[in-house]
């Protein structure tokens, strides 16, 4: 492929992820998918959308730019752990402050356990992922992907604070933010079931590695 390749994907991929999204082309697009068809489709647009980048990456020139840390696949390993987690205490909550919620009509301020620190459990999963491979991979490819990455996830979190306290209002957006940092610690329900998945996933992803991203990394685990 090389680098027209790489460029190539590269800006199909954040084209994706911008376009869709906008008004008006999401409600055109809503209106003819439904909402659930939008969700599905739109999913697997973006996964496809990622392995061809990840392919694209791997296939272009390698110019080093840093060497790899040592030990850092155990960064890489607690990131991981980090954004699973994050994840699974963060989705299926009702959560109108961002995207990926459901339920919104239950949402309580006063009980709202890690969403009380993470807003946007998505982005902040997306994040933690993109900022330790983006230290564990220092050749230009890859570091100008996954720097991508990680800059997306905290613009996009900047972008949807900003979108929610237009359609809340201000004093309103303010007033729940700060009723949720100031509620008690409130686990979800299934608490150890949310837990043990996110482990379950972690050790998933370690295990599928090699053909996720076609190198392996459990050898770097064991003894």
């Amino acid at each position: 492929m090389g680098w027209t390749g790489f460029i190539a994907a590269f800006v199909g991929f954040f084209v994706l992820h911008s376009v869709p999204v906008r008004p008006p082309v999401r409600p055109w697009l809503v209106a003819r998918l439904g909402h659930a068809g939008f969700g599905i489709v739109y999913s697997i647009l973006s996964i496809a959308a990622l392995a061809v980048l990840f392919v694209a990456a791997d296939k272009a020139p390698y110019v080093p730019l840093w060497p790899e840390p040592p030990g850092v696949h155990w960064l890489v390993l607690a990131a991981m752990s980090g954004a699973s987690l994050v994840l699974a205490f963060g989705l299926f909550q009702p959560n109108p402050l961002s995207f990926g919620g459901t339920r919104d009509s239950a949402f309580d301020p006063r009980r709202q356990g890690l969403l009380r620190w993470v807003h946007h459990p998505i982005l902040a999963a997306f994040f933690l992922w993109s900022a330790a491979h983006l230290v564990a991979n220092g050749d230009l490819a890859h570091a100008v992907m996954f720097g991508s990455f990680a800059g997306f996830a905290l613009f996009g979190m900047w972008i949807i604070d900003r979108r929610r306290c237009r359609e809340m209002g201000e004093d309103a957006w303010r007033r729940t933010t700060m009723r949720m940092h100031a509620a008690p610690i409130h686990l979800p329900r299934a608490s150890v079931l949310r837990f043990g998945g996110a482990i379950a996933a972690v050790v998933a992803l370690v295990l599928l590695h090699p053909w996720l991203a076609g190198v392996g990394v459990l050898w770097r685990f064991l003894p």
